[in-house]
C-alpha cells in the first residue's frame, strides 16, 4: 500500500524513493509488525481470557505438569501474530506482486483451520477439534491451489521443476504433479509445526530463524546478478517476499514477548498451522523447497519421531520414545522446559546456517 502510494513522488523526493529497495521496506516491515503486537498483544490476551474463561483445554494424555502448570492460559494467540504480519505486509509490499498474495493466501487459509480447530476444541471444552480427514482435506485443498498459483507465476523453465541444493544445475521436472509435491511441502509443514508447538517458546523461535533464512533466500533469488553470481535458480519477483519473511520475523517477535516462559498466550493451531504453511509457500516459490528440511530441521525430527512412535507401537505395542513429540520425551526423561527449549533454538541456528552454506556450496 505504502509503495503504491509513494511510488509516484519517488522520482522528485529521496525520502520516497527508499521504498524502491526492498531492504528498506523488509525492515520496515520487521519494525511494522514487531509495533504492532506489542501494542495489541495486552488488549488480544485479555480478551481471549475473557472469551475463553478456562483457557487451552490440556491434553490429559501429555506430561502431567502441563495440567498444573499450563492450565488456564488462553490460546488462538496466533490471531496476533497473523494480524500483525497482514497488516505489515499489506502496508509495505509491492501489493502488485502475484506471490505476495499466493503466500499469504495460504498462510490466511491455513490460519482458518487452525482457528476452527482451536474454536470446536475450546467449545467441547477437550482436546478434540476438526476430524482428521476434515482438516487435511482442507490443507491439501489449500495447499493445491497455492502450489498451482505459484507454479503459474514461475518463468518457463522453471515451471513444474524441483531444484535441489549442493547442485547448481540439476532441475527435477514434475510437470502437471508439481501442484502435488508443493502440496505436500506446505501441509507437511503446517502440521511439522503444529507438532513442535508444546511447550512455551519452542516453534516460535525456530519460525522467526528459519523466516530470517528465507527473507534473504528469498531476496537473492530474486535479483537477477546476486542469483547468477551464487549460481542459483532466479526467480523474478520473489524478493518482494523478502518483505512477507521479515513481517513474520517482526510478528514472531512480538509474539515470543507474551510467548516466554510462562506464557501468557499460546498460538494454538491458529498460528502454529498458519506459519508452517507460511514457510512451505515460500519455500515452493523460491525453488529451496528442500533447502526447508535442512533449515527446519527441528520441525522434521518432531514429525519424524511422532510416525515412528505411531508406526512402531501399531506393530509392536512397545514404544521407541517415552512419549512424542519429541520435546516430551525429553520432558520424561527429566530435562527442564527452558533446557529442552532453549537446546532446541541452539540446534535450529545451527541447522540455518547450514541452509544458507547451501546457496555457496554448488
Amino acid at each position: 500500500m505504502l509503495f503504491d502510494l509513494a511510488h509516484p513522488f519517488a522520482d522528485r523526493f529521496a525520502l520516497f524513493n527508499l521504498v524502491h529497495y526492498i531492504t528498506f521496506r523488509s525492515g520496515a516491515a520487521c519494525l511494522t509488525a514487531l509495533a504492532i503486537s506489542l501494542l495489541l498483544g495486552p488488549r488480544v490476551i485479555a480478551l481471549l481470557r475473557r472469551i475463553q474463561r478456562g483457557g487451552q483445554p490440556i491434553r490429559a494424555l501429555g506430561p502431567e505438569r502441563h495440567l498444573l502448570e499450563k492450565a488456564g492460559t488462553p490460546t488462538m494467540g496466533g490471531v496476533l501474530i497473523l494480524l500483525s504480519l497482514f497488516a505489515s505486509t499489506l502496508l509495505w509490499a509491492d501489493l502488485s506482486n502475484g506471490f505476495v498474495w499466493a503466500v499469504m493466501g495460504v498462510t490466511a487459509a491455513f490460519g482458518a483451520v487452525g482457528f476452527a480447530d482451536d474454536y470446536l476444541k475450546l467449545s467441547r471444552r477437550n482436546s478434540h477439534g476438526l476430524s482428521k480427514r476434515a482438516r487435511l482435506g482442507c490443507e491439501f485443498a489449500a495447499s493445491l491451489i497455492g502450489g498451482y498459483c505459484i507454479n503459474r507465476l514461475m518463468p518457463e523453465p522453471l515451471a513444474g521443476t524441483v531444484a535441489f541444493p549442493f547442485v547448481k544445475d540439476a532441475l527435477l521436472p514434475l510437470g502437471y504433479a508439481f501442484p502435488l509435491f508443493a502440496m505436500l511441502v506446505i501441509t507437511g509443514f503446517g502440521n511439522a509445526v503444529n507438532f513442535t508447538d508444546g511447550l512455551d517458546g519452542l516453534a516460535i523461535v525456530p519460525v522467526i530463524i528459519a523466516a530470517m533464512v528465507y527473507a534473504l533466500i528469498s531476496y537473492l533469488v530474486g535479483n537477477r546478478i546476486f542469483a547468477d553470481y551464487l549460481q542459483l535458480h532466479p526467480v523474478p519477483g520473489t524478493g518482494e517476499l523478502g518483505v512477507f519473511c521479515a513481517a513474520l520475523i517482526g510478528s514472531g517477535l512480538g509474539f515470543l514477548w507474551f510467548n516466554a516462559p510462562p506464557a501468557a498466550v499460546f498460538m494454538g493451531d491458529t498460528g502454529s498451522l498458519a506459519l508452517g504453511g507460511a514457510l512451505g509457500a515460500v519455500a515452493v516459490a523460491v525453488k529451496h523447497e528442500l533447502v526447508l528440511c535442512i533449515v527446519g530441521g527441528i520441525f522434521v525430527v518432531e514429525t519424524l519421531s511422532v510416525i515412528i512412535q505411531v508406526f512402531w507401537y501399531k506393530r509392536t505395542k512397545r514404544r521407541v520414545f517415552l512419549m512424542a513429540p519429541l520435546h516430551h520425551h525429553f520432558e520424561k526423561k527429566g530435562w527442564q522446559e527452558p533446557k529442552i527449549v532453549i537446546r532446541f533454538w541452539i540446534v535450529s541456528m545451527v541447522l540455518g546456517l547450514i541452509g544458507l552454506a547451501t546457496l555457496k556450496i554448488r
